[in-house]
Parts: structure tokens; sequence; C-alpha cells
């Protein structure tokens, strides 16, 4: 991660610039922004200009537009001087860093403009309280369970609590219950030896032997067989294995943290969960709220994923003005981050004369919040190509017509990108793909998986 400094490093920018390079940042620095700007010709690995209020904001973030130079521009200033800060942004800085600097917020805004996609953003007060929780006991080795709906970033924040802890510099580890089947869950789990069963040629270290001495990640673990519950209930509380065929059990060191989209309790009180294994995994329980009960995460979480799409597509940042803004914060995000995440990629992709306009955000008014008066029309959803006349054409039919219809536009409207579109749907994958293998079968034409995309 390399920053330009651009300004005076004799005072709280300079401050900030140390911190940066705590973190990990290499440092380079220029005195004013036209220098700034033959640097960032000259060098094409800067990933951040932290450039200092005083300085032309306005003019360097235009040269860099039309030279083609994608580099975020981040206003730094005191705090007692609102109207600059506000017109740095108008001017085009992506964001403003008060001064003086706060390690946590420079942090953030490092790992967003790296464009590491497991980047913990939270600006919301909801969101900042949950985090906040998470950092408090980061350092233990208790094992967190972290609920909420699917993709809320249940995975993100426990890298974030890996990261955070004494474990940092070990293996993370995640699997995800609900995308491999059952009869082979156990061997990923907990490894085989040569000639457990006929396959094995050889023996296979499991997810929790790879994890240790660092954090093993359970994603789903409601998805997983009661029996199986019982041999992780055992790993967990002796700190050993068995792999499948082994003759004697193999000592791990490893922290437990497991994600789920369902109330754990609830579904130990029915007998789908065991009870004992809810207590061992709770021992510190963390839910995310949904991205509609954080709205003030949803303009930063947009502007990270506008910078992180234009910048794996190798083009520059569009703008994402207030009446796109505006349709943003008025939907109802059924699907959560992640379907902020999908919507603002394709956005990305559709805009044009580098601006992002309500109709490239193809919001459906009809899953809306409450919008205010004034907020612009959103343009309806364009119906996939792959399933004409939409869902809103089928009243009248058969529900598993509806549902095969629903389950299509889906994945036609995230690129054939199963897991994504399971959690849009709010079904496991393994659910997806049973109903997508019927279909075919069927001679239903499936969307393919996009190349490079998760099928």
């Amino acid at each position: 991660m390399r920053v330009l400094i651009v300004g005076s490093l004799g005072g709280e920018l300079g401050r900030a610039a140390q911190i940066a390079a705590a973190r990990g940042a290499e440092l380079d620095h220029t005195d004013n922004a036209d220098a700034a700007l033959s640097r960032l010709r000259r060098d094409a690995r800067v990933n951040l200009v932290l450039c200092e209020l005083g300085q032309p904001i306005g003019d360097l973030v235009r040269g860099l537009a039309l030279e083609r130079i994608a580099v975020p521009v981040i206003a730094c200033g005191l705090e007692d001087d609102p109207e600059a800060a506000v017109q740095a942004v108008r001017d085009g800085a992506q964001d403003f860093l008060p001064l003086p600097p706060d390690p946590e917020l420079i942090a953030a805004i490092l790992e967003a403009a790296s464009g590491e996609s497991h980047a913990m953003i939270a600006r919301d007060p909801a969101m900042l309280a949950t985090v906040r929780r998470a950092e408090q006991i980061a350092r233990s080795d208790a094992s967190v369970l972290i609920t909420g709906e699917s993709g809320t970033g249940k995975e993100i924040l426990a890298r974030h609590v890996h990261r955070r802890s004494r474990r940092a510099h070990g293996p993370f580890i995640a699997l995800n219950c609900a995308a491999i089947p059952e009869h082979l869950l156990e061997s990923e789990l907990f490894g085989h030896e040569k000639g457990a069963f006929s396959g094995a040629i050889a023996r296979r270290i499991g997810r929790f032997e790879a994890a240790s001495g660092g954090t093993l990640l359970l994603d789903e673990i409601s998805e997983m067989d009661v029996r199986l519950q019982a041999k992780l209930l055992r790993a967990i509380q002796e700190r050993e294995i068995d792999r499948l065929g082994g003759q004697a059990p193999v000592q791990v060191d490893v922290r437990i943290l497991a994600t789920s989209n369902r109330d754990l309790r609830e579904e130990a009180a029915s007998g789908r969960f065991r009870e004992d294994l809810y207590f061992r995994l709770n021992v510190v329980g963390l839910e995310i709220p949904p991205l509609r009960s954080r709205p003030g995460d949803i303009a930063v979480l947009a502007a990270h994923y506008v910078r992180h799409y234009a910048h794996a597509n190798g083009i520059a940042p569009p703008e994402l003005p207030e009446a796109a803004l505006s349709c943003l914060l008025a939907h109802g995000w059924r699907g959560n981050v992640r379907e902020l995440e999908n919507l603002m990629h394709r956005a990305v992709l559709l805009a044009d004369q580098g601006r992002i306009d309500p109709a490239h955000l193809g919001l459906e008014q009809g899953v809306a919040r409450a919008a205010p008066v004034s907020a612009p029309a959103c343009a309806p959803v364009s119906t996939p190509p792959c399933a004409p006349g939409g869902v809103a054409g089928l009243v009248g039919q058969r529900m598993d017509a509806v549902e095969q219809a629903l389950i299509i536009e889906t994945l036609c409207s995230t690129a054939g990108n199963r897991t994504h579109a399971a959690t849009i749907l709010g079904i496991s994958i393994r659910a997806l793909r049973n109903k997508l293998r019927d279909y075919a079968s069927q001679g239903v034409s499936v969307p393919p998986p996009m190349a490079g995309m998760v099928a």
C-alpha cells in the first residue's frame, strides 16, 4: 500500500503520515498539488493521496481525471473548519480525514483504498457499536458466535476479529458449512488418513489442523448435520481431533469463530442444533444489524465498492451524485451489503460519462423504504433477458413456476454467481444448486456462472 502525502509534514498531517506508516503503508511526499500530479504520472504504484486542505484539491482531482489516473484523494484538515471540508468533497475528494488524526479511521481508509475485499468499513453508530464490542474481545481466545441476516458481512467481521487478536500472525481458515455436501464435511474439518475410504490415496490435513495457531471460521454453522455437531463439540472441548481412519487423536490449537443467519437458540429448541454446542460457541455473541438499520453505512460502502470495481475493471471511478445516493438510502436492502456490492459493481459497468445516475442502479421501488418526498424517482428494475416478463407478470401461475422465475431472474441479476444469488434469495447454496439441477434436468435454460465468479 503506497500513500502520497501532499502538503506540510510539520504539523498534524505529519502525524497522520506516521500513523499510516505504522499501519504498513509506504510513504511518498510532495509539497504541493502540481508536484503530486507529476509524481503520480511517473509512479503507478500509489494507491492513495492524502492532501492537506489549502492545496488546490479540485485542480488535482480534475488533473487526475483528465489523465485517467484512478487514485482516490482524501482531504485532510482540522475539524474546526467544516466548510472547507465540505468544499473539498464537492471538489472531488473521496472523503475527509479530520485532524488531529484518529488511528482507527486512518486504518479504515487505508483498507478501503487498498481494494481489499475484507476491509471492515463502518460509520453508522449501530455498526460501530458492534465493531467496538468485537475489538474488545478480540485478544481473548474465547469462541465467538456472529449472527445476522445473510449478506450483512459476518465473515468480514470475523476476519476483523482475527486481525485484532493475538493470533493475527497465524492462519485464518474459513469453511462454509452450507457449501460442502454432508458426506464431505467431516473430512474437510478433521482430515483423513490414507485408505480411510475409497479414494483416500494419501493423508489429508483438515481445516482444524490447517488453522492450528490461528483462527477457524465455521461459516453458516446451522447447516451442519447434528451427528457431525457432536464430533465438533468434542474437538472444541478437548482441543484435539480424530482424522478419519486415524489411530490416535491429534492436538490442535485453534480459536473458533462461527456464523449463522438463523437464531441458534430456536434451532436448538427444535432439535436441529445441539444446545451444548450452541453454549460452547456462544461464549461471546456478536449480532450484525441489517443494512436497512444502519443507513449511515450505505454511502461509505457504496463509495468503497465504486472505487473497488472501477479499479478491478481498469476504469476511473465514476461520480456517485446525490440523486443516486438518495435512491440507495431509500432502498430496503433485503440482500444487505452483498446486494449493495453487486448493485454498485453493475452500476460501475453501466455508468457513462463518468457518472452513476439513478437509472444505472436498476432499483425496484416496490422494495424500497418510505423515501423523502424530494427523493428522485429510482428507475424500475430492468427485466433480465433470460426471464422475459419478470416476476410481476406471473400472478395467477403455479407457486413452483413463480419460484423458478424468481430464482432464474435473481441468478441473472448476479451474473450467474450462485453464492450471491442464494444470499439474496435467503436460501442455502446447497438448496439453490439442487433446484438449478432440477431445472436443468427439466430442460430449463440455467444461466452459467460468469468467468471468474463463484459458482
